[in-house]
């Protein structure tokens, strides 16, 4: 979930909370038959947030391991995932769960390493892994919901790297590509960043090693569809895309300037790693502003290979900001102020939107609705999936499931997500993040963003939140209306 970045899938609480989770009269009512026939409702969570299992079974470390375990003061309250929510040894309950809300669809990651313990095909395969996968997988069938897999969900092996520094070597490409079938802040794992950014950083250039790490992670992506398409999608009559992160910006005022910069952090974010699997380039708005030879170039082959690698988008969204025109920076340069943007939550003292329980989530709906019409008029209108969409609340330390937030922070972008395809988006689909309260990368288990709580202190029970309820009736044709009470399972 959330964090900057992108991943790789095949099919097969302040004042303004308040406001927003009291005023149900504005609640959207909705139906599933509101959507098209076939739309897919599923549920999300990524392996290293919710497996644990870290250290059993012969699994290899990630660097996430490595970067939560050895470095405990970079998360927030000093937690890992080692353990998590143990689903590696709980998969049926939750699996359970899934179908006793009534979902379509699972979408979970495979742990690289999990699979190949040293992270290419020469360390060899744990056949352990392979084996929870295919349980995870048959348990999930054999209630009825599809599994959408994500191949690559930020956990890169440590082995690759500790070899050839993971996605800043080319070897990543191969290594990736066998497989399939946080570089500038120092926030995420490895906790790479230039010195003057953060002088705790593991090392780093924050401005040429962002740039080298996606130009690497697109030909990764590009060289496992092609591999893909070659020798299986035949057979196994798979569909295989991305998945990207992203806010949605808007402008700060106005101003012409304030309008181009707006364009333009979309175009270091999304844009950036879309437009070369659409059209084979890089736009030209980073093009044009980051200098001296730090954006890679893709030869022609490169670009071909990438041009049309894939069968869908899926889009990652959660908040919205405002972007304002800032002067390019001519010192302490990194790829974030490449851009000369300044990005704000707020304009007059007035924020976008309420805030969740992590601070840089604005609650602002209308934002999925104008990036799904930015897809469709700018990309040549792809098939597309809402791959994450979700909200958090701060962990209080006891139970809590009446979470009626979440549940119109749902409805609310359920009906924006209807109203794009009403427009003539092309969305086959919408996974909810998540399906658990679970680890949330540098934050620990400070948040909570799942429809089942998660007792972290307490043998990891689950408990059904209220807004799980309502998904239940949602997704049995029920009235979802205001007033009427939520079912109980």
């Amino acid at each position: 979930m959330r964090s900057e970045g992108l991943v790789f899938m095949l099919l097969i609480t302040s004042a303004y909370v308040g406001v927003f989770a009291k005023n149900h009269s504005s609640r959207p009512k909705l139906r599933r038959s509101d959507f098209p026939q076939g739309f897919i409702f599923g549920c999300a969570t990524s392996a290293y947030q919710c497996e644990g299992a870290a250290h059993e079974d012969g699994r290899g470390p990630s660097i996430w391991d490595t970067f939560s375990e050895k470095f405990p003061e970079k998360i927030l309250d000093g937690s890992n995932g080692s353990i998590a929510d143990d689903s590696y040894n709980l998969y049926k309950e939750d699996v359970n769960f899934l179908h006793q809300i009534g979902f379509d669809a699972y979408r979970f990651s495979i742990s690289w390493s999990q699979i190949l313990p040293c992270g290419d095909l020469k360390g060899g395969i744990n056949q352990a892994g392979i084996d929870y996968y295919n349980n995870l997988i048959n348990h999930l069938l054999s209630k009825g919901v599809k599994p959408y897999v994500t191949i690559f969900h930020w956990d890169l092996p440590e082995a690759l790297q500790h070899t050839y520094g993971g996605f800043l070597g080319a070897e990543i490409v191969n290594d990736f590509r066998d497989y399939a079938n946080g570089f500038t802040t120092g926030q995420e794992a490895p906790g790479r960043c230039s010195s003057f950014t953060n002088p705790n950083c593991t090392g780093g250039d924050g401005a040429r090693e962002p740039y080298i790490v996606g130009h690497n992670f697109l030909l990764a992506h590009g060289a496992a569809v092609k591999i893909y398409r070659e020798k299986y999608q035949a057979i196994q009559k798979g569909e295989i895309g991305i998945a990207l992160n992203t806010v949605w910006h808007y402008p700060y005022s106005d101003s012409y300037a304030d309008k181009l910069a707006a364009a333009r952090a979309t175009a270091f974010t999304f844009d950036y790693f879309l437009e070369p699997i659409v059209y084979g380039k890089y736009p030209t708005e980073m093009v044009n502003h980051v200098k001296d030879g730090r954006l890679p170039t893709f030869t022609p082959e490169e670009s071909s290979m990438l041009k049309g690698s894939y069968d869908f988008i899926g889009i990652n969204y959660y908040s919205s900001s405002y972007v304002k025109d800032v002067p390019c920076a001519t010192e302490n340069i990194t790829m974030s102020t490449n851009a000369c943007v300044s990005i704000v939550g707020e304009r007059n003292g007035v924020p976008l939107g309420p805030t969740a329980g992590s601070d840089w989530l604005l609650i602002y709906p209308e934002g999925i609705h104008d990036l799904l019409l930015h897809v469709k008029f700018k990309f040549d209108d792809p098939v597309l999936y809402i791959t994450e969409n979700g909200v958090d609340e701060a962990s209080i330390g006891e139970i809590f499931l009446n979470d009626d937030l979440r549940i119109d922070y749902y409805a609310h972008h359920l009906k924006m997500v209807r109203d794009a395809i009403l427009m003539g988006v092309n969305v086959k689909g919408y996974f909810a993040w998540s399906l658990m309260d679970n680890f949330e990368w540098a934050e620990g288990y400070t948040v909570r963003f799942g429809l089942v709580f998660v007792d972290f202190e307490d043998g990891r029970k689950r408990y059904l939140k209220k807004s799980a309820k309502w998904f239940r009736k949602l997704l049995k044709g029920e009235y979802n209306g205001t007033r009427q009470k939520v079912a109980v399972i």
